[in-house]
């Protein structure tokens, strides 16, 4: 059946979801072997309500929605090499519905009841059309087979590290390009951080501990020339500070030369708020490389749910907010040492700590798109946000922490 009637077929359904959404996006990382950020996996939160339309309509409208922010016609795919991953079954007539997104950007993920002999041609189809395809919950990676050359992608769940050695062995062997994908994100930070009444600079990395020194040093309103003589005794986040600045997702419109020129651009406000994205990537020995783009596009997430609800001036505010809310886990260092060092505003520590206070409400909604969506329609209900706003700043997080990474060295 052609596209076209396949697409018409679903006006009815497709309709109702489409005057606005309903249901609330859930996003959840997607990792490679070296737990890098490889893709989202996307699905609707729906009201019960909402629960009858049919599973081409419910895709085709997640589709178009997706589409509408991370591929718009004026500027094409907007997450580069990343992926969307979809939960869909062995149906070749939901390809109708993902005709909005590039093809060589998405994955359809099929569990072990699609993966039989008889789901080949299907299968062949979705391949044909340029979609990846990643088999789900297979308790291991199946033998050599017709079935399984059709796979572009194999979950493996939390990533053992014995798991991935012997499929990359396996596949080494049998010459197939298979990707590995943990879908099961754990933080890696060795040794979990135990809490301590003193704090001990010796526990973090001494990039770290430089730019928490910078970031005291704005809070105390300090002469922007002693800010740069300190600054000067890194040559290399020098740099890093000044090319984050000048990226596209943050740059003033003008190249900024100098910590100088910055606080007169920015203001001491804005440039702490880039400190404090440093800060989370300063110590990458300790922490998983998504945990940092988790970081960011938090930080992000929960500045864009407050804007326009609160002053100009808390933006900054929430976006430390975010940030740091995952701090301890980014720098291997109990919150408590960091808020020690960082003396934080007390609006600032209590959504931190409590989710509490003026910001802390949209931590907690910004934090439930990733974890606990059952709870994201009442957090958004009590701040009075719609579907709308809630899936929009959150696909433009999304983004921005895309571009925000490309300031960053790979890793």
């Amino acid at each position: 059946m052609a596209v076209e009637t396949l697409r018409s077929a679903q006006h009815d359904d497709l309709a109702n979801l489409m005057a606005g959404p309903t249901g609330y996006l859930t996003h959840t990382m997607m990792l490679d072997a070296r737990r890098r950020v490889a893709g989202y996996r996307m699905a609707w939160h729906e009201p019960a309500a909402q629960g009858k339309s049919g599973q081409a309509a419910r895709l085709t409208a997640l589709a178009d929605y997706l589409a509408e922010h991370l591929n718009p016609r004026r500027t094409g795919w907007r997450l580069g090499r990343t992926s969307l991953f979809f939960d869909v079954t062995a149906d070749p007539s939901l390809l109708a519905s993902l005709q909005s997104l590039p093809q060589e950007h998405v994955v359809l993920c099929i569990g072990p009841e699609d993966f039989l002999p008889e789901a080949i041609p299907a299968l062949q189809f979705i391949r044909e059309h340029g979609f990846g395809l990643m088999l789900c919950r297979a308790p291991e990676l199946p033998g050599p087979s017709p079935l399984r050359d059709l796979l572009t992608h194999f979950d493996v769940g939390a990533g053992n590290p014995a798991l991935l050695e012997r499929m990359g062995r396996e596949l080494e062997e049998d010459g197939l390009l298979l990707r590995p994908i943990i879908t099961e994100a754990v933080v890696d930070t060795g040794e979990a951080p135990q809490k301590s009444d003193e704090v001990d600079e010796a526990t973090m990395h001494p990039e770290s501990m430089l730019i928490v020194r910078l970031m005291q040093m704005l809070q105390r309103n300090e002469d922007v020339r002693q800010i740069e003589a300190a600054l000067k005794h890194d040559a290399v986040l020098t740099y890093r500070v000044l090319r984050y600045i000048n990226s596209p997702a943050i740059g003033p419109g003008v190249e900024i030369q100098s910590l100088r020129h910055a606080v007169t651009m920015l203001g001491y406000s804005h440039l702490f708020r880039w400190l404090a994205l440093l800060l989370a990537t300063s110590n990458k020995a300790s922490t998983s490389p998504f945990m940092t783009r988790k970081a960011i596009m938090r930080g992000r997430a929960v500045e864009l749910m407050g804007k326009g609800m609160l002053t100009p001036t808390d933006g900054d505010n929430l976006f430390v907010v975010g940030m740091f809310s995952l701090i301890d886990q980014l720098l291997g260092v109990p919150m408590e040492q960091v808020l020690a060092k960082v003396q934080l505003a007390e609006s600032v520590q209590q959504a931190i700590l409590h989710r509490r206070g003026v910001y802390g409400p949209f931590l907690a909604l910004a934090e439930s798109s990733e974890q606990n969506p059952a709870q994201t329609a009442r957090l958004a209900e009590d701040l009075f946000m719609s579907p709308g706003q809630v899936n929009g700043a959150v696909l433009s997080a999304l983004v921005w922490s895309q571009e925000v990474g490309a300031a960053e060295s790979p890793y």
